[in-house]
């Protein structure tokens, strides 16, 4: 008897769960507008992000060693190019969009402790 119920409630049960989740559709996230798409030296892209709700500046990275997302970052322009920054523990991303000599070029600086590790030349996509 307890097999037979059993069997009775997964029969029941399995296209009830399969309609409800097939009848959502399917939707892109919207909740932020693409501000920046830069491509750097090394295989790193970089994608930043403005949320429409809050303002909030969201870091999106891709490369080759791993990928890396990070929130709450702050933006200001100085020498006339705008830099966003993003911090990570004791590491901090600056993305420079434009540079002084060419708009459509950027720059990536990772700092350890206020220490550069590394700096990378990009382009905007």
């Amino acid at each position: 008897m307890r097999t037979l119920l059993t069997k009775f409630a997964l029969l029941f049960t399995l296209p009830i769960c399969t309609l409800a989740n097939f009848s959502f559709p399917a939707s892109a996230d919207s909740t932020a507008d693409l501000i920046l798409n830069l491509q750097c030296q090394g295989g790193y892209d970089i994608n930043i992000w403005k949320t429409h709700s809050s303002g909030e500046l969201l870091y999106r990275s891709t490369g080759e060693k791993g990928d890396l997302s990070l929130g709450k970052g702050t933006s200001r322009a100085t020498e006339g190019v705008r830099v966003y920054q993003f911090r990570n523990n004791n590491y901090q991303y600056w993305v420079w969009d434009g540079t002084l000599d060419n708009a459509k070029a950027g720059t990536l600086d990772v700092y350890h402790n206020n220490h550069m590790l590394m700096q990378r030349s990009c382009v905007q996509r």
